[in-house]
């Protein structure tokens, strides 16, 4: 079976994280796919294949080659879940067969397109088979496109093309999307030297620096009186929560940054003239940098009560994770190794500073150190999410090339 065919049979899973929901996974229909991961997997051969309580899957392609004790354990690590910021159940793919440039019409009957104008990676696929959406919902690609290369390369490693290989490690994991996919996986059992995600965008994708990230709680306490009375008695705590966020600087919001431009990122508001509260996401790939955002906060929030009164802002900051490159640098053989997979199958390996995270930056910092590789998706989090199905054979090839190379002396 192909990596695309596997895709196209896992996207029929909906398994949107939910981060309302404190348990492990947090929404059942994750483990649903955790269980049929699991019986594809024994049904290839892997005799270890297990899901958690926690819904975390792993297992073991074992070593077939005698008396080498200097063949790396190496991981392989997807994630189940999707976002649920858009639609993301009743997805129904469509296969475009060798795209040929211009705009793709997803759904005649609402009008919808993709275009080149809007997402100029199109120009990248020209000439791709290319797996997109409807236009209503999201694909799922973003991570189900690396479950299915990884679950491909063990079915190429076990029963199609044996060649001699070190032993080989699997993981999916829950709730990635809500940036817990790391939290409970079970580092030290899966016994893997290093591993990668396969979590990224574009064949030839080598990621490994992160934003450094905080987030930020502010809560906004007013005073409520009747409007026909208020004069010099109410304040309203949502105004006061508007006049907060105004002291941030506009430009360093997302919409207004790119490459290594850190930002802050007003994720959520809710207001009442008693209490108003904003909830943010500080990001920066250099740490300093972070601790400067955060100081702007305080800076804030001492500002607006020193002209208001004492607690009419209570700011809560929590330090989210770290830069991965800190672990993953001190360690350029395992870069080295997918640079040269990738070079081998005729890409040229890029390596950007990640506007974003992957399972691999908790990891990381855990012990395992884990670059991210792409998967031939685009567009994620959206109704315009599309999959290069060449791009997805070379990813796959890659992973395998990986564990091929892993064994040169």
């Amino acid at each position: 079976m192909t990596a695309y065919e596997r895709l196209l049979k896992y996207v029929e899973y909906p398994t949107a994280s939910d981060a309302t929901n404190p348990k492990c996974p947090s929404s059942p229909e994750q483990k649903l796919l955790g269980a049929a991961l699991v019986e594809e997997m024994k049904a290839l051969g892997i005799e270890d294949a297990v899901m958690d309580d926690n819904g975390y899957v792993t297992g073991t392609i074992p070593s077939n080659i005698k008396d080498r004790d200097d063949i790396p354990t190496i991981g392989f690590i997807a994630h189940m879940d999707v976002v649920r910021d858009v639609p993301w159940t009743f997805i129904k793919p469509c296969y475009i067969e060798e795209y040929n440039g211009g705009d793709i019409l997803l759904n005649e009957e609402q009008d919808i397109w993709l275009r080149p104008a809007d997402f100029d990676s199109l120009k990248e696929v020209v000439g791709h088979d290319l797996i997109v959406t409807d236009g209503t919902t999201l694909l799922g690609a973003d991570d189900k496109a690396g479950i299915a290369e990884i679950m491909t390369m063990a079915e190429r490693l076990l029963k199609i093309d044996p060649f001699p290989h070190g032993t080989v490690k699997i993981g999916f994991t829950p709730d990635e999307e809500i940036g817990r996919g790391a939290d409970l996986f079970p580092v030290e059992a899966f016994g893997a030297d290093f591993a990668y995600t396969v979590d990224g965008g574009a064949f030839g994708e080598i990621d490994f620096e992160t934003f450094n990230a905080a987030s930020a709680r502010v809560t906004v306490n007013g005073r409520s009186t009747h409007p026909g009375g208020a004069k010099n008695k109410m304040r309203n705590a949502s105004l006061l929560a508007m006049e907060f966020h105004g002291l941030l600087p506009h430009a360093e919001r997302p919409e207004h940054t790119e490459l290594r431009e850190g930002f802050y990122h007003l994720t959520a508001i809710k207001g009442e003239c008693e209490q108003a509260t904003l909830s943010y996401i500080l990001r920066d790939h250099d740490l300093a940098l972070l601790e400067q955002r955060k100081e702007m906060m305080q800076k804030a929030a001492a500002f607006m009560n020193a002209k208001y009164g004492e607690d009419t802002i209570v700011l809560e900051l929590i330090d989210s994770y770290r830069n991965m490159a800190e672990k993953i640098l001190p360690h350029p053989e395992i870069l080295e190794l997918a640079r040269k997979a990738i070079a081998k199958l005729g890409g040229t390996p890029v390596s950007t500073a990640v506007r974003g995270g992957t399972d691999g930056r908790r990891l990381s910092f855990m012990g395992l150190p884990c670059p991210n590789l792409g998967t031939g998706g685009r567009g994620a989090h959206g109704r315009f999410e599309y999959v290069s199905v060449d791009e997805m054979e070379k990813c796959t090839q890659t992973l395998t090339e990986i564990v091929r190379l892993a064994t040169e002396k």
